[in-house]
Formats: structure tokens, C-alpha cells, sequence
């Protein structure tokens, strides 16, 4: 008889799990990826992976749960490093212009996300727009330290900035905005 898996051992394989498939839809398309290529590739049993995720699109909100996290953490770590409150809301797009610049980047994987479900899963969606809801407060934060009332514009060309890269695959679309935000700050 195997020895029961531990928590320890199921927080392990849940978190290869994830990774796995973040790394697979994010590279693919969720669409695109079954569950047999996702068990092929995290070397779990079909069985395992739906006691973890009923369903693949719980597998997807909680990868996208986890990236939120951490891309938002990784955003927050590199602006909060700046002292001055306008250059640190110029620092979200010298952030993203790296990610831009990342090998493998295929764009926003939450406007990817909704645009393979769409409305059709209302917990992708609603995934969706807490991360973007969450990603404008972030800014929001930023800005006001400004004392200056551009949250709308700054999140507008931040998110402008992330579907043209993904479309265009050009990292020069954070620059452009970057000097839009420049601009707008200068003038106010």
C-alpha cells in the first residue's frame, strides 16, 4: 500500500501543477491545451489533477489567481524602490517595458484569458476584472501620491501599452506611453 501523500506533498504538486499550466496557457492558448498535455507535462495523474481542480476552469482561475499575485508583487517591488511619487508612476513603465522585452511574452494573460472565454465563464471573468480592477487601485496609489488627478489616463496607457506589445511584439509601446505619462505630469 503507498504512503498517504503528505500536505506538504500536495501543496508541492499543486504548485507544480500551476506552474505548469500557466506555462502552458500562457505560451498556447488555454483553448489549446488539453488536460491530457497538461498531466503529460506536470507528471500528475488525471485523477490528482481533478482533486485538486474539479475542472479545468478552476485550474485557469487559479492560475490566474497566482499570477495576479505575483506580477502585481513584482510590479509593486520594482516602483515602490523609487522615491519621488512622479518618477515612481514613470517606473510602472519602465517595469512593464521589461516584461515587455521578456522572452516568451505574449501579452496581458488576463485580456488573453477573456478573449478565449469571454463571457462564457463567469469565474474567468470575474478573475479578469479583479486583477484589472486590483492593477488600476495599484496605480491609483501611485498616483495620488502625485496630488495629481491622472489615475484614469496613467491606467488607460498602461493597459494601451500592454495589448499593443502583446499584438505587436514591439517592447517600445511602455517608452510611448511612458512619455505620454511624462507629458500629462509636466503639464498639470
Amino acid at each position: 500500500m503507498p504512503a498517504p501523500i503528505t500536505d506538504e506533498q500536495n501543496r508541492l504538486d499543486r504548485e507544480a501543477l500551476l506552474d505548469t499550466a500557466e506555462r502552458l496557457f500562457y505560451a498556447r492558448g488555454i483553448q489549446a491545451v488539453g488536460m491530457d498535455e497538461i498531466r503529460a507535462a506536470s507528471g500528475l495523474p488525471l485523477k490528482r489533477i481533478y482533486r485538486f481542480f474539479s475542472a479545468k476552469e478552476d485550474l485557469v482561475v487559479a492560475m490566474l489567481k497566482r499570477r495576479d499575485q505575483r506580477w502585481r508583487g513584482n510590479l509593486a517591488s520594482h516602483v515602490e524602490q523609487v522615491p519621488d511619487p512622479r518618477e515612481r508612476v514613470l517606473a510602472i513603465f519602465d517595469w512593464l517595458s521589461g516584461w515587455f522585452a521578456e522572452p516568451g511574452f505574449r501579452g496581458c494573460a488576463w485580456i488573453n484569458a477573456y478573449g478565449e472565454f469571454g463571457p462564457s465563464s463567469e469565474a474567468v471573468l470575474a478573475e479578469v476584472r479583479a486583477h484589472k480592477q486590483a492593477f488600476r487601485d495599484q496605480i491609483a496609489v501611485w498616483v495620488h501620491a502625485t496630488g495629481l488627478p491622472v489615475t484614469e489616463p496613467v491606467f488607460l496607457l498602461a493597459e494601451g501599452a500592454i495589448v499593443t506589445a502583446g499584438i505587436s511584439g514591439d517592447p517600445a509601446a511602455a517608452r510611448h506611453a511612458r512619455a505620454a505619462v511624462a507629458t500629462l505630469l509636466a503639464t498639470l
